[in-house]
């Protein structure tokens, strides 16, 4: 019996509480927004502002009878079938692939590009070094250029490593 009671002060309690939470206010501030809260709106709210008070029903919004059809809703869009959705599917895996193998193909161009200009980077700096330089020509023999080939060759060289900055 004595659990009895005390659930029944608590389901009291609690209907008491219930009251309380529903006690909210609901108004359009100054500014234009919709203000909610459990205590009421500012004194200077008009009553056209205030669309929710305790004790007050909530005013009813009134349609009219017929939309004009830029106002009027539109037909629920229908979902996609699943052949639709699987060329979806097909259309951005194409295009992901797409996308991957031209980075794929950028990078390797960027690689290549900066092992070409360490190449001139290299011969370059063989150039200015004063060693001799030994060339084989087209008999196979073995010759060294001469001063005038060797800054040519330094010439052209530089021009290439341009390219390369």
């Amino acid at each position: 019996m004595l659990r009895s009671r005390s659930s029944r002060l608590a389901a009291l309690l609690l209907f008491c509480c219930a009251g309380v939470a529903q006690a909210q206010f609901v108004w359009i501030g100054p500014n234009g927004t919709r203000q909610y809260s459990d205590q009421p709106p500012p004194p200077g709210t008009p009553a056209s502002k205030i669309l929710k008070a305790p004790g007050r029903p909530a005013p009813a919004q009134e349609l009219p009878a017929q939309l004009p059809p830029s106002l009027a809703p539109a037909d629920k869009p229908k979902t996609p079938t699943l052949a639709e959705r699987e060329a979806d599917y097909r259309k951005r895996a194409k295009a992901r692939d797409e996308l991957e193998n031209k980075s794929q193909a950028e990078a390797q161009r960027a690689a290549a590009r900066a092992e070409q200009c360490e190449g001139l980077r290299k011969n370059q700096r063989i150039y200015q070094s004063g060693m001799r330089i030994a060339d084989v020509d087209g008999k196979g023999e073995k010759r060294y250029l001469s001063d005038a080939e060797r800054a040519a060759a330094a010439e052209r060289t530089s021009r290439q490593l341009q390219d390369c900055r």
